[in-house]
């Protein structure tokens, strides 16, 4: 069965101790009521005769898509643009985030956490069409990186639609294409944080040119990437001279009615070391944590990844699994060999669905039926995930680490998320095993 599911589908341009101290969740809490009040009432700014969208998405994809989805209602439309030569959409995201811990003794010994609130991400976004026979869109965005107190140039290029290939090639600064949640939006995931293999093994970015195909009556998807560092050598992402990345999955629309669907994929990565020197870290899944796994610097000249990636969707319901190996050639360490990934599971209570991409071969943000500012109840989520890492290998002892994940996401809107997340965690390193929980909130909002 072919995955055009739906001859409602369109090409569209995307413009749519023990103690707990409080204090980092206070700005959380003004910040939310301050949105609730400037939010706009439906007659003067949300869409309010949009419908839940298909359960599958566009058998086309625009550069905006690639990486940073825009809403699929509109909060505003002073920020939207038909010129001469192209069409052009302005956008903007913000996260802000606190985090509390509570630590036993054994946790408290390896890192001392303290409550924190920060800034997460600041982003403004350019996209837009071009006014050409063949679909070429671009995009461009620059980003405030809480991590690095810097900004940073983000998704930026040129989405060419090429049918004689069956898909379309961008080039320019994107995702590598490595794992359906790494290729995701950020801001479209089901968790706060990606897991903590993800963050450790596999690069934000890459400049480089991706072929991204899609072949419905085979029910294939696939994204072919190789990167170079010639623009982005001082970049905190660039950790390669240059990567070669392919993923490949087989997707099939069991049922539209029950919008059931099956997603088998694999990933694959070859990459040239930087400076023949190489870190793997993650932090715990919380991003104003120290990192808790962490190699060091050590000696390499190249690595090999390859993985599985399996995700199920029945209805409101979201199953999924990552899990992949890194080989390290470096000699000086005993050639170590990584592991990690994670499975999770999610539920929408208020009934919608996610929307998987069939050309991007990821899911899309959640929309909610009725938002809060239409008088319904929004989209609620319930998630559960559990990861692992292990970074003990060879003469390396980077640390093993598990953690399990209950949370809740509100999404009030298009264009306002709340998410509450409880996490407990246990760490092997240092010869100590500890223990820690985890207590997060973050309000997004995009445009």
């Amino acid at each position: 069965m072919p995955l055009y599911f739906d001859n409602r589908i369109v090409t569209r341009l995307s413009i749519t101790g023990k103690s707990v101290r409080n204090r980092a969740a206070l700005p959380l809490i003004g910040l939310a009521a301050l949105l609730l009040l400037i939010a706009p009432h439906p007659s003067r700014g949300q869409n309010s005769s949009a419908a839940s969208p298909d359960s599958t998405s566009q058998p086309t994809l625009v550069a905006e898509e690639e990486g940073e989805d825009a809403p699929r209602r509109k909060l505003v439309k002073w920020n939207e643009f038909d010129g001469v030569i192209t069409t052009v959409r302005v956008g903007a995201g913000f996260l802000y985030e606190g985090a509390a811990y509570v630590q036993d003794e054994e946790s408290k010994q390896q890192f001392d956490l303290e409550p924190a609130g920060k800034v997460r991400d600041f982003r403004l976004l350019f996209s837009g069409r071009l006014k050409t026979k063949r679909s070429i869109t671009w995009k461009t965005g620059v980003m405030y990186d809480g991590p690095s107190d810097s900004w940073l140039l983000r998704e930026t290029g040129i989405m060419v639609a090429v049918p004689e290939l069956r898909g379309h090639i961008f080039i320019g600064r994107t995702k590598e294409g490595f794992s359906l949640n790494k290729v995701m939006v950020g801001y479209a995931g089901w968790t706060m944080e990606r897991a903590t293999m993800s963050d450790a093994t596999v690069p934000i970015l890459g400049d480089g040119v991706k072929w991204l195909g899609y072949v419905p009556e085979l029910n294939l998807i696939w994204n072919i990437g190789y990167y170079i560092d010639s623009f982005n050598a001082r970049q905190a992402f660039s950790t390669y001279d240059n990567q070669f990345v392919v993923r490949i999955a087989w997707v099939k629309l069991l049922s539209e009615a029950k919008r059931t669907l099956l997603h088998l994929g694999f990933n694959g990565r070859s990459g040239a070391v930087d400076d023949d020197e190489l870190q793997i870290r993650s932090r715990p899944e919380a991003f104003p944590a120290s990192y808790f796994v962490d190699t060091g610097k050590f000696r390499a000249y190249n690595t090999r990844m390859a993985g599985w990636e399996v995700y199920y969707r029945a209805g409101r319901w979201l199953f999924g699994n990552e899990y992949w190996a890194q080989a390290v050639n470096s000699p000086d360490t005993g050639d170590p060999l990584f592991h990690g990934g994670d499975v999770a599971a999610t539920w929408l209570i208020t009934g919608e669905t996610r929307t998987y991409n069939t050309v991007g071969g990821f899911f899309k943000a959640v929309s909610p039926a009725k938002t809060v500012f239409q008088g319904g109840p929004g989209a609620w989520e319930a998630v559960l995930r559990f990861s692992y890492i292990d970074l003990d290998s060879g003469t390396l002892r980077g640390g093993k680490f598990w953690r399990i994940t209950p949370m809740v996401n509100w999404h009030l809107s298009d264009n306002l998320r709340l998410e509450l997340t409880y996490g407990y965690g246990m760490l092997e390193r240092f010869d100590r095993k500890g223990a820690t929980h985890f207590f997060q909130s973050r309000i997004q909002m995009q445009i």
